[in-house]
């Protein structure tokens, strides 16, 4: 284990940081914002920060091992979440803990949209830029980004790539390079993103407001720039652009790749992914109307509107709102929520297990069914045709059942520091899956919990941006093993 180049890498990468406080600084000085000093103070801490663990190490340069770049993608994810609370914190407008600060900033990194924050809409533009900017750079993942340059700092990427990018295989790519299969990633994340934004304006939001929704649309984030979110704009049109994109960004970013190399889109329909996806979406979206339409006073445009929205909204993760589904009737709020769990599609912006993991335990267990009948039969578990590696369906199950060992015990540890049940259980999937939203004393926002409640949620949100094993593999002894 290279300790010295890890300090190395990790001070450039905070260095590289340092240059996401220039935008919202920009904006404090073109709104005349009470936040330039903050955000001032935090570009300098970020660059002597990052440059005093750079510079004992700066002659390093060595190959990163696996192990290195667990390490690292661990190590740079939660000290980009302190160095990102600093504006928070500085910031006159809220007086906000070191806690509810680390919070409200690991919260956008990981894409989550849990917020400990209120009466968002008198808050400086600057802060509101900031947090839609730190959904914005996790949404890819900094890691991809700090691979796309890796080359031109004398560090191998290819171990980063692999601890950062979900999925169940991981060691595919789109191109032959790793830095030119970031830089692709990269190019359409901010091309969905200029469009998104562009829909939004000419749909009527703001330019401001178009920007900052584009970024968290994008990212599958979910924070908004108004308490009501994208309900406080009554639009149909921006609905429905919301709708369009979330879906975009929850399907594979390697599918959009091979869409704009191919110039064609019939792979996404041939895709057993894309296809378990829409069908999960198809089916509760039908539910949510059906449900809506028979217990409450919507009449049926209304019941479809805010089905098709929370329902999308919910299942990819993104967390946005145009009505408060946690006062929806039945089991309809635990319905949308456990669909969450799903979450978007492996190497998307989505969050949850992923589509293609679930995909595979229902063919898995389907195929014991088969095995109770025909004990000696020879069954493969087959994908698009193709069958799937047994040591690929051990690690999908592996993952599964650490995903549930993980949760129950985060909810016993909440239930232990006083939320009750239905709180603690939204909670943790609010935060695992990445979604935001919660029910019961979470269902508005995370300000009414105690501070080891947000400690507890924040490595929750950690676990489920790093895809459990990531962070769980440094807590082995033979991870430490030489």
């Amino acid at each position: 284990m290279h300790i010295k180049v890890i300090f190395r890498v990790i001070g450039l990468l905070v260095m590289v940081f340092s240059l996401a406080f220039i935008p919202p600084l920009l904006v404090a000085i073109i709104y005349q914002d009470e936040t330039i000093n903050a955000f001032l103070y935090a570009l300098l801490i970020n660059i002597v920060g990052g440059f005093l663990m750079w510079f004992p190490f700066r002659g390093k340069k060595q190959e990163l091992r696996i192990r290195d770049g667990f390490i690292i993608t661990v190590l740079f994810w939660f000290v980009l979440g302190l160095f990102g609370s600093f504006p928070f914190m500085l910031t006159d407008f809220r007086s906000l803990s070191f806690t509810d600060a680390l919070f409200e900033s690991i919260s956008g990194l990981t894409t989550t949209g849990a917020t400990i924050l209120s009466s968002i809409d008198t808050m400086p533009k600057s802060i509101l830029f900031y947090r839609q900017q730190l959904q914005w750079l996790g949404g890819m993942g900094i890691i991809v980004l700090a691979v796309a340059i890796m080359p031109m700092l004398g560090v191998g990427g290819m171990q980063l790539y692999r601890a950062e990018t979900p999925g169940p295989v991981k060691d595919s790519k789109l191109t032959p390079r790793i830095a030119e299969t970031a830089k692709a990633l990269w190019y359409i994340y901010a091309s969905l993103t200029v469009l998104c934004a562009l829909g939004f304006w000419l749909a009527g939001m703001t330019l401001f407001d178009a920007i900052c929704h584009s970024f968290s649309t994008v990212a599958i984030g979910g924070f908004s720039t108004h308490d009501a979110s994208i309900g406080f704009y009554d639009s149909y049109a921006i609905e429905l652009i919301c709708i369009a994109f979330m879906l975009i960004s929850a399907i594979n970013f390697g599918l959009h790749f091979f869409a704009w190399r191919n110039r064609s889109v019939l792979h996404y329909f041939k895709d057993p992914e894309v296809k378990f996806f829409l069908f999960i979406l198809f089916c509760t979206i039908s539910i949510a109307i059906i449900v809506l339409m028979l217990s409450t006073s919507y009449d049926w445009s209304l019941a479809v509107r805010f089905a098709l929205f929370e329902a999308v909204s919910i299942a990819t993760t993104t967390g946005f709102s145009t009505e408060d589904f946690s006062s929806w009737p039945g089991a309809l709020p635990f319905l949308l929520v456990v669909t969450s769990f799903a979450g978007g599609c492996a190497s998307s912006t989505g969050g949850g297990m992923k589509v293609i993991r679930i995909l595979l335990i229902l063919k898995q267990g389907f195929r014991e069914l088969q095995r109770l009948v025909h004990p000696n039969a020879i069954i493969p578990v087959k994908l698009g045709g193709k069958a799937i590696s047994e040591r690929v369906i051990s690690g999908v199950w592996g993952f599964f059942s650490a995903y549930l060992l993980v949760y129950v015990l985060l909810m016993i540890g909440l239930m232990s520091v006083g939320l009750d049940q239905l709180s603690a259980w939204s909670a943790v999937a609010a935060t695992l899956n990445n979604l935001g939203p919660g029910l019961g004393q979470v269902s508005s926002n995370f300000s009414a919990i105690s501070d080891p409640a947000k400690w507890i949620l924040c490595f929750s949100m950690l676990l489920g941006r790093l895809e459990v094993f990531t962070l769980l593999v440094l807590f082995t002894p033979m991870f430490w093993k030489r």
